[in-house]
């Protein structure tokens, strides 16, 4: 609006599922784009028909930290980027896998970086971390966190909850099944999981039904390109983390994270009708 666009082109509809799905079906809206849950995306795809459908959906990010990354950059990328926004954020750092030669020298320093975040009231701006958006986001991410505890996942921190806040959640020893892996926490929860052979992280990483964006930490350019060859992802960061965004890159995942970019340019493209014009002897 402050750039002249007309006041009746933007409308900001707050309403409920069903009044959004007259939306979503109406023939006459040209392109649907959502950002949300992928349960929710992929069932408005389903009812929208012919149009053109963008969808910005869930993710489990992962964050590759090999043997010859810089540890203190990894340690201080990893913490802030799990635990930015509580975790509600569909590229927040989920699952951190660490070159088993430096794991116990990471979490030695992970550990003290994610306590030192201050965990509060979100109107304070020196608060790390605040509540969840509401009591069920709270009581279902402690669900997960016990789930994954009786599951034989060990807590190295946190996983403690006062109404809609939860604490800063670390957790070792899971497997690639168990919720807080393999769905979308959203939520400050964050697994590390120690790995052999780069072989391997590709292949943990790849274990998700997500494919949003991923961070890769290495000095090795080969390595690198490694990544950005195998990870099944809309984007690979190397020596940043998932959360890494401008408005101007497109954005956007693969599996069950998405179709679609965003992004101005790609927005402006899929707002676009192609069309063709040939004339002959005028």
């Amino acid at each position: 609006l402050e750039a002249g666009m007309p006041p009746e082109a933007i409308s900001i509809l707050p309403c409920p599922g069903r009044t959004a799905e007259r939306l979503v079906t109406d023939e006459r809206i040209a392109l649907l784009s959502f950002t949300g849950s992928a349960a929710v995306g992929w069932m408005l795809k389903e009812k929208a028909g012919r149009k053109k459908v963008v969808l910005e959906l869930g993710g489990s990010a992962p964050a590759i930290v090999h043997q010859d990354a810089d540890l203190a950059l990894a340690v201080s990328k990893t913490a802030s980027g799990g635990f930015t926004n509580a975790g509600q954020n569909c590229i927040s750092v989920q699952r951190i896998l660490i070159h088993r030669a430096i794991y116990e020298d990471f979490c030695d320093r992970y550990l003290p970086a994610v306590e030192a975040l201050k965990v509060g009231d979100p109107r304070d701006e020196s608060t790390d971390i605040g509540p969840l958006i509401n009591l069920k986001a709270a009581e279902r991410v402690e669900s997960w966190v016990e789930e994954a505890l009786a599951g034989g996942a060990h807590r190295l921190m946190g996983g403690r909850r006062e109404g809609a806040l939860f604490y800063p959640t670390v957790l070792s020893e899971v497997t690639p099944t168990m919720k807080v892996c393999a769905e979308e926490v959203f939520a400050p929860v964050v697994t590390l999981s120690p790995y052999d052979t780069w072989e391997d992280a590709l292949r943990l990483a790849n274990d998700s039904p997500f494919g949003l964006q991923a961070g890769v930490f290495t000095r090795d350019i080969g390595r690198a390109l490694s990544a950005w060859d195998n990870l099944e992802m809309g984007g690979v960061l190397i020596n940043d983390v998932s959360t890494f965004r401008v408005d101007h890159m497109p954005y956007g995942g693969v599996k069950a994270s998405g179709i679609g970019r965003e992004g101005v340019r790609y927005a402006i493209e899929d707002m676009t009708e192609l069309r063709l014009l040939v004339i002959n002897h005028v």
